[in-house]
């Protein structure tokens, strides 16, 4: 808007970095962006409309690890797969469901990765 002044905002960011208030990523300096407009071009409407997100995508990794956690205690004790030995991709085994689980665990392991500073180098054999 009118009102606001971008340097604010980035001096403003630079103290909660500097304060280290928020983990930012070590290997992305300018992992926040900042847009400002006098419109949304989401939100079709005439009113002033403001708005501001931070967002920390790598907490996503504690929400799949959750989700196999409970996978694997129910996979573990073989519940509710009746149901799936009807159909015939899973008469002789349940390796699509397996195959999904490691999938997941992949993406897990990435968000991790992608906390620490040696990122760059994830799937290069050294981590």
């Amino acid at each position: 808007g009118d009102d606001i002044d971008p340097t604010q905002i980035h001096k403003a960011l630079q103290r909660i970095r500097e304060r280290q208030l928020i983990n930012f990523i070590p290997w992305g300096p300018a992992s926040v962006q900042v847009a400002l407009a006098r419109s949304s071009p989401f939100v079709e409407s005439r009113n002033k409309v403001s708005g501001f997100t931070l967002a920390n995508h790598t907490s996503m990794a504690q929400l799949f690890e959750r989700l196999l956690r409970q996978y694997d205690q129910i996979r573990k004790r073989n519940a509710f797969l009746d149901s799936y030995r009807k159909e015939p991709m899973f008469e002789d085994n349940f390796d699509e469901f397996d195959d999904s689980r490691e999938t997941v665990q992949s993406l897990v392991d990435e968000y991790k990765a992608c906390e620490r500073a040696d990122y760059i180098d994830f799937g290069m054999g050294g981590i």
